[in-house]
């Protein structure tokens, strides 16, 4: 089955060791994955690099592979937040990815909304960070991106992790209010750090069987993208994932889509 995978974090050697597209492009190699999406890195891992632009760092690092897949990160700390939007553009990139709790940023916040703005305009897809990360909750509850949805009915992003172990219902609740959205737009599910181990005993990321396949039957079989979380889920873990979604009782054509039809009608891009 092919599989195009979506989050791929590609990270400058000085900031975090073999954590680039070497290393991606090998864990592509051992996992049979056809195409990736790689996410720019943020701005505070570009601190050690001679390359302080995100953005260029990862267009050059990249160098026209057909097999990568661009999208950038936002600097919220500038405030030349549309013209940012305007370079990713520029660059070819396809989405941007946001992680509103190690970015400190607010998901509904000004700053936020303005970047929102911009991706529907220009018709980028956005990949959230969901599920708890260290930084007050309040900023960045799973519900909150309802909000995002109502407010920008064109707009497609993708609740990564699906809000973990701990929201994962609450993701669910902003999927299927978002069911009937008529304008274009739409809330996926990144089926990303879905790992269960052996022993049953769920970590933050986990999700059961039970809980995928009530996803796919309280939603459909198109809004749901596989996930990666490279570099910090390797070639062990990605591996049992994909056989997890290859062995998961549902129809052949729903992990199709799944792992890879989804992603690319999402971005535009042929299948």
């Amino acid at each position: 089955m092919r599989i195009f995978a979506n989050h791929a974090h590609v990270i400058p050697e000085e900031f975090r060791p073999n954590c680039g597209l070497a290393g991606l492009r090998a864990l592509m190699e051992e996992c049979g994955i056809e195409r990736a999406v790689c996410f720019a890195p943020f701005p505070y891992q570009m601190e050690k690099s001679r390359e302080k632009d995100a953005c260029r760092y990862l267009y050059e690092q990249m160098e026209g592979d057909p097999a990568l897949v661009g999208f950038g990160t936002v600097d919220f700390e500038r405030d030349d937040l549309e013209a940012q939007v305007e370079r990713i553009v520029s660059y070819g990139f396809r989405g941007i990815k946001i992680h509103p709790a190690a970015q400190e940023v607010a998901v509904f916040g000004d700053k936020a909304q303005r970047v929102y703005a911009a991706a529907q305009e220009a018709g980028l897809f956005l990949s959230f960070h969901t599920g708890i990360h260290w930084h007050r909750i309040a900023d960045y509850h799973p519900l909150l991106f309802d909000q995002v949805a109502c407010s920008f009915p064109k707009l497609k992003f993708s609740m990564e992790h699906v809000g973990g172990y701990h929201f994962f219902k609450d993701a669910l609740a902003v999927m299927c209010n978002q069911a009937r959205n008529e304008e274009g737009g739409g809330v996926y599910a990144g089926w990303t750090s879905i790992h269960m181990p052996k022993d049953g005993i769920a970590d933050e990321w986990s999700l059961s069987d039970l809980q995928l396949k009530t996803l796919l039957y309280q939603t459909d079989d198109e809004h749901s993208i596989f996930g990666l979380d490279y570099p910090y889920r390797r070639g062990e873990t990605t591996k049992a994932d994909i056989d997890r979604i290859l062995q998961l009782d549902i129809p052949a054509e729903s992990k199709e889509k799944i792992l890879g039809k989804n992603l690319a009608a999402a971005l535009g891009m042929d299948w």
